[in-house]
């Protein structure tokens, strides 16, 4: 293809055109076929024949075995800010991709000076543990009693959706290479969690946090992905899995997924998410530029920001001054 050929496909949107993350579809699934594209939709090939998904309006794209995806569909997912993340047999082992909603780094900042504060990353922490002890005061707990209670109030949550639907549970148990390996809850568990991965990673991404930079849970690429999907786990992925190992299914992987959708749906979760992540990391104050403009700028030891594309003349040197 000449250098000069021009991409076919409608021009890519603006900025300010692409559908917010809190207003997008949560995810589709797709494996065993050709994803291409047709103006601003991708197309989904397969042995049924072809459909077309708006990817303006989609969250995530899961692409799972057998799944093959064009140059072109990725330059259109890409330009609408969609997470794609190539996920193992049955929906596990997720690789993300994605692309912020917004130019400013602003929240980006934000979120590493508090992770890089003690103080600041014990106060995030907090809150995050707060959210899920609503009728209680964590402000003073440490991180070792925080970590006691929660793991307390998950292995309820087991209990009691245990005794609710009628499955058995003993313990967690997985194995990341093998999702057959496991019984039929643990196999719904991993499909459920993977999903809720993806949800987390794409509104993390989207307001262009760092998927890596967590509060409680630290090392990983993900870190910051498992702070945020923790938060919803004992209300969500939890009992979707235990309701749809009840139910017995032939494929608990496909239906869980098909659950977890409905129910992400109906609890509004992209909404609090993108709502949670910024009241975690802002504390309701407003964030420097939530425009999204395209602003860039040079940092200064003194001020701060001065601004860029001005050429800064040699009477700012000394001839001590080193490049």
């Amino acid at each position: 293809m000449s250098a000069g050929r021009r991409v076919p496909g409608t021009p890519p949107p603006e900025l300010g055109e692409l559908v917010r993350a809190e207003d997008r579809l949560s995810f589709a699934y797709f494996e065993h076929c050709v994803i291409n594209r047709a103006d601003n939709a991708i197309t989904v090939t397969d042995e049924t024949g072809t459909m077309h998904v708006p990817a303006a309006t989609l969250s995530v794209l899961m692409l799972g075995p057998g799944a093959s995806v064009t140059h072109q569909a990725m330059t259109v997912i890409g330009e609408n800010g969609a997470t794609v993340i190539w996920v193992g047999e049955r929906g596990v082992r997720m690789y993300a991709f994605g692309k912020p909603l917004t130019h400013s780094s602003a929240l980006l900042q934000r979120q590493a000076r508090m992770v890089s504060n003690t103080r600041s990353r014990l106060a995030v922490a907090r809150r995050m543990y707060q959210m899920r002890f609503p009728d209680e005061d964590v402000s003073r707990l440490t991180m070792q009693q925080l970590r006691g209670r929660e793991g307390a109030r998950v292995r309820r949550v087991y209990r009691e959706c245990s005794a609710r639907t009628g499955v058995a549970w003993d313990k967690r148990t997985y194995d990341h290479d093998d999702f057959e390996a496991g019984n039929e809850i643990n196999k719904a568990l991993s499909a459920a969690h993977t999903c809720l991965y993806g949800l987390a990673h794409a509104a993390i991404v989207a307001l262009g946090c760092s998927p890596g930079l967590g509060f409680v849970h630290v090392g990983h690429e993900r870190s910051f992905v498992y702070d945020v999907a923790d938060l919803y786990k004992a209300e969500l992925s939890i009992p979707v899995a235990f309701e749809t190992a009840a139910a017995q299914p032939d494929d608990i992987g496909s239906v869980t997924r098909r659950r977890m959708r409905d129910a992400v749906y109906d609890l509004s979760i992209m909404k609090r998410m993108v709502r949670d992540i910024r009241g975690l990391l802002t504390e309701g104050s407003p964030v420097d530029d939530e425009t999204g403009e395209d602003h860039v700028g040079l940092w200064d030891g003194k001020d701060g920001e001065v601004a860029a594309g001005v050429s800064y003349g040699a009477d700012e040197f000394t001839d001590d001054d080193e490049w």
